[in-house]
C-alpha cells in the first residue's frame, strides 16, 4: 500500500473519531438540557458532559441535579456510550501521530542514506511547475539527482509516481546550506535551481559558486538557474551561474515555433516522449589520451559498435567553433565533443566505450 494511502486511511480513521466524539458531546448536552428544562447553563452543561465522558468526574454534579428524574441514569447511559468512543478517537489520534512520526523519520533516515552513497549526481532545487519537468526529464535519460523541496507532501506524491528507488529527495529550504550539503553538494557535478522567487535562485547560485571555486579541481561543475524577471539574469550569470534559463522567453518561442515550423516541433516533441525509443541530442567529451584522436570521423568504430548518429561537434580551444554535420573526412581532435542524436541505452554504450578507450580505430 502506498504511503499516501496510508496516510488518507489515517486521515479517514481520525475524522470519523472526530465526528463521533463530537456527536456524544451534543447528544449528551442536548439530553441535560431536556432533562433540567433550561435549569443549567451551557457552560455548566457541556463541562459536566466532558468530565462524564472523560470518567474524571472530581465528584461534581450540576447543582440540582439530584431533583431531576432520570439525569443520573442518563448519566450512566453516557458513561457506556461515550467511553468507547473517547477512548476510539485518542487511540486514533495517539497512533495518527506516532506512527506518521515514526515512519517518517525511518523514511527520511534511509533516503538521506541513500543520498550519502551518491556522487556524480544533479540537485534540482524547486520541484515545481519548472522542477517537475527537469525531474522527468533526469529520469528518463536515467541520471542520478536529488530534490530539495520544502513540500513533503508533494515530494512524498511523486516519490510514490516515480517510485523511490529513481527520486531522492531532501525537505528543506533550498537557500540553506546545511540542506544543500544534506542533498550532495559536495559530491555533485550540477545544480538545477527552479525556485520560484529570482532572489531565492540567486541565493542558491551564490552558494553553489562557492562550492564549486572550493573544489575546481574535481572538474567542471555546472549551475543552471531559472530567473523570472528578465533583469535578473546578468546578476546570477555574475553571481555563478553557468547558464540562465527564462521560461516565458523558452514558452514564446515554442509558441512561434509551433506556427512557423510545426513539423519540426512534432517532430521533436516526438523524440522527446516516445517510450520506446527514448531518442535524445546528447554530447560525448573526448579524453586527452582517447585512441580516437587524429582518426577520421569515417574511421572510427562509433557507428560499428553503436547506433549513434554524430550531427555536429564543438572544437576545443578558447573560442567557442562548431562543425555542423561533419563529414566523413572530419578528424577527431583533443577536447572535442561531440554532439550526437542516440538512444540512451546506445548512448551509454559510446560513453563507456570512450571511457574505456574499447571504442577507436576500425
Amino acid at each position: 500500500m502506498a504511503r499516501g494511502d496510508q496516510r488518507d486511511i489515517f486521515r479517514g480513521r481520525l475524522i470519523l473519531a472526530g465526528v463521533l466524539l463530537g456527536a456524544v458531546v451534543l447528544v449528551g448536552g442536548g439530553g441535560y438540557y431536556v432533562l433540567g428544562d433550561g435549569r443549567w447553563s451551557f457552560e455548566e452543561i457541556f463541562y459536566f458532559t466532558v468530565i462524564t465522558l472523560s470518567t474524571v468526574g472530581f465528584g461534581e454534579t450540576l447543582p440540582g441535579m439530584h431533583d431531576v428524574p432520570y439525569a443520573r441514569l442518563w448519566t450512566i447511559l453516557m458513561i457506556f456510550m461515550g467511553s468507547g468512543t473517547l477512548l476510539y478517537f485518542i487511540s486514533t489520534l495517539t497512533a495518527f501521530i506516532v506512527e506518521g512520526d515514526i515512519q517518517g523519520a525511518i523514511r527520511r533516515n534511509r533516503m538521506q542514506k541513500r543520498i550519502d552513497h551518491l556522487s556524480g549526481h544533479y540537485i534540482v532545487c524547486g520541484v515545481g511547475s519548472t522542477g517537475i519537468h527537469c525531474v522527468e526529464e533526469l529520469i528518463n535519460t536515467h541520471t542520478s539527482f536529488v530534490v530539495i523541496d520544502r513540500d513533503e507532501e508533494r515530494l512524498l506524491m511523486l516519490a510514490d509516481k516515480f517510485g523511490p528507488q529513481h527520486f531522492l529527495y531532501v525537505v528543506g529550504d533550498a537557500t540553506e546550506d546545511e540542506v544543500l550539503e544534506s542533498a550532495g553538494l559536495g559530491r555533485s557535478i550540477g545544480v538545477i535551481s527552479t525556485l520560484t522567487d529570482d532572489k531565492d535562485n540567486l541565493y542558491v547560485t551564490v552558494t553553489a559558486y562557492q562550492h564549486e571555486r572550493a573544489r575546481a579541481e574535481r572538474g567542471e561543475f555546472r549551475i543552471v538557474s531559472k530567473s523570472i524577471d528578465p533583469t535578473a539574469r546578468g546578476k546570477l550569470l555574475a553571481a555563478g551561474a553557468t547558464r540562465v534559463v527564462s521560461p516565458s522567453e523558452i514558452g514564446g518561442m515554442r509558441m512561434v515555433s509551433e506556427m512557423v515550423r510545426p513539423a519540426v516541433v512534432e517532430f521533436l516533441d516526438l523524440m522527446l516522449r516516445d517510450p520506446e525509443k527514448n531518442l535524445r541530442i546528447e554530447e560525448v567529451s573526448i579524453p586527452d589520451d582517447s585512441p580516437l584522436i587524429g582518426v577520421r570521423l569515417r574511421d572510427t568504430a562509433i557507428r560499428a559498435r553503436t547506433r549513434v548518429l554524430v550531427i555536429a561537434v564543438k572544437h576545443g580551444g578558447e573560442e567557442t567553433r562548431y562543425t555542423y554535420n561533419p563529414g566523413p573526412d572530419l578528424e577527431i581532435e583533443k577536447g572535442m565533443i561531440l554532439i550526437v542524436l542516440a538512444e540512451t541505452v546506445e548512448m551509454n554504450k559510446l560513453r563507456d566505450g570512450i571511457a574505456q578507450r574499447s571504442i577507436g580505430r576500425l
